[in-house]
């Protein structure tokens, strides 16, 4: 390993956690995948589904609803414009979807531990169909008995009638993307309804005492000052919300923020020494408040809140896709559903699976997910990282764990993490730059391997 390269081990600077890198890395699978020849598809998938396996781990059900009234400025994710007809058009074949996998032996074969309806934004289905939504995967998927159901969404037009119905088929979790309740921040982002309509809202949810409400908060937007992200964080407490993501605003070019910046139309949004700012405020505030930390990224005010799905989606858990645009891994098999709505719904109609293009996980997968989880918790352990490689008879010519110490002592040299025979933990610094680090605790692992 090279640890003169600064882009691996960091720079040796007195602020780690504004100028520890020259980038921060964007997550991605890691390791050496091998495409499915695209004849082999239907085929390859058919076989996996048939065949029940003879033992199973963690799973999560993974459904995406892809329309949106509204495209946010600093969103990806967009597909399509909500419309009734195409959204009714869509749910037919997702019913259909959903059926015809839970009904393969590979999905009756175990239980899921988590299930999330994620978007684009599932709280623009109507009432009848949430509520539809929530019963037929409760009947149809085995589930543990405490498995937790999330809906995602956005608070604009989600009325009790909606909310109500989604209790009813089942859901017990709620994440709202709220981003920011300064009314400033969130109309140069094009969200919906001003800040204290939200929170309000929100109040009102929490009130229900029905099932745990999640925000997100998203610093680093155009118009957000420090002072306004205080009161961002202030504004979580007084919304009641059982638990918080606190995400960075990721730069990414052709997005409609960045050509609006170009134009003149927005600041600039934060650099990185000001959303590491953010990011330290933001771990400070939760601490102050007593919020129980899950991730590097995530707090929980109570035992209600405890983000099952975020957890094992991090980690070597199977996750099954069903709907347009959505990604999983099934028995290896590593998959992102088409994102065009008439090639998805064809698609279901021909009873086909909807994937154009499959890989085969890479063998170090286990490894690679154990590494990302850890890195997202803020703990690697010896042991943990040791069975890892015993799972798959990865045999690094002793311990993987003092295999990777050279880099570990680099990064401690250059104060991202602390270090000692059987754990590394990342400081504030590493825990800000902690993508960072487990994409390049991977790339080491696969120079090693190599």
């Amino acid at each position: 390993m090279d640890l003169d390269n600064v882009e691996l081990v960091g720079q040796s600077t007195p602020d780690p956690l504004r100028f520890a890198f020259p980038r921060k890395a964007m997550a991605h699978a890691g390791g050496k995948v091998q495409p499915v020849p695209p004849p082999m598809v239907q085929q390859s998938l058919e076989q996996a589904f048939s065949v029940a396996p003879e033992s199973s781990g963690s799973r999560c059900l993974y459904v995406h609803i892809p329309f949106c009234r509204v495209r946010c400025t600093y969103c990806n994710f967009f597909q399509y414009a909500s419309s009734k007809d195409l959204i009714a058009a869509y749910f037919a074949a997702l019913t259909t979807e959903l059926k015809r996998k839970a009904a393969q032996p590979w999905t009756q074969a175990a239980p899921f531990q988590a299930v999330y309806i994620g978007g684009g934004t599932p709280t623009d289905l109507n009432a009848e169909q949430l509520k539809a939504l929530g019963t037929m995967i409760r009947e149809l998927f085995p589930l543990t008995p405490d498995c937790e159901l999330t809906l995602e969404g956005r608070i604009n037009k989600f009325s009790n009638e909606k909310f109500e119905s989604a209790l009813e088929g089942g859901f017990n979790r709620f994440s709202f993307g709220v981003q920011s309740f300064d009314t400033k921040v969130r109309r140069a982002a094009k969200r919906l309804d001003d800040g204290d309509v939200v929170k309000k809202r929100i109040q009102e949810l929490v009130a229900y005492n029905s099932a745990p409400i999640v925000i997100d908060l998203l610093f680093g937007l155009p118009h957000q000052t420090l002072e306004v992200w205080e009161q961002d964080l202030e504004g979580y407490l007084e919304s009641g919300a059982h638990g918080v993501d606190l995400y960075q605003l990721i730069d990414m070019q052709g997005l409609p923020m960045h050509k609006m910046v170009e134009q003149g139309k927005l600041p600039h949004p934060a650099d990185t020494p000001t959303k590491a700012s953010m990011f330290e405020r933001g771990v400070q505030f939760m601490a102050q408040h007593h919020q129980r930390r899950l991730s590097c990224n995530h707090w929980a005010r109570d035992n209600r809140e405890r983000s099952i799905y975020n957890s094992l989606a991090k980690t070597t858990a199977e996750v099954l896709p069903v709907g347009a645009g959505a990604g999983g891994n099934v028995s290896g098999f590593q998959m992102m559903h088409t994102r065009n709505m008439d090639d998805y719904i064809k698609a279901i109609q021909a009873g086909e699976y909807p994937v154009p293009m499959m890989m085969r996980a890479d063998s170090m997968s286990p490894i690679n997910s154990h590494v990302k989880s850890a890195f997202d918790r803020g703990v690697l352990s010896r042991s943990g990282l040791d069975m890892a490689c015993q799972s798959i008879g990865f045999n690094a010519g002793s311990s993987l764990f003092d295999a990777l110490m050279p880099l570990f002592k680099a990064w401690e040299k250059n104060g991202l993490v602390a270090v000692n025979n059987d754990y590394l933990t990342l400081t504030l610094a590493g825990e800000f730059w902690n993508v960072t680090l487990s994409q390049n605790t991977i790339k080491t692992i696969a120079t090693l391997n190599a």
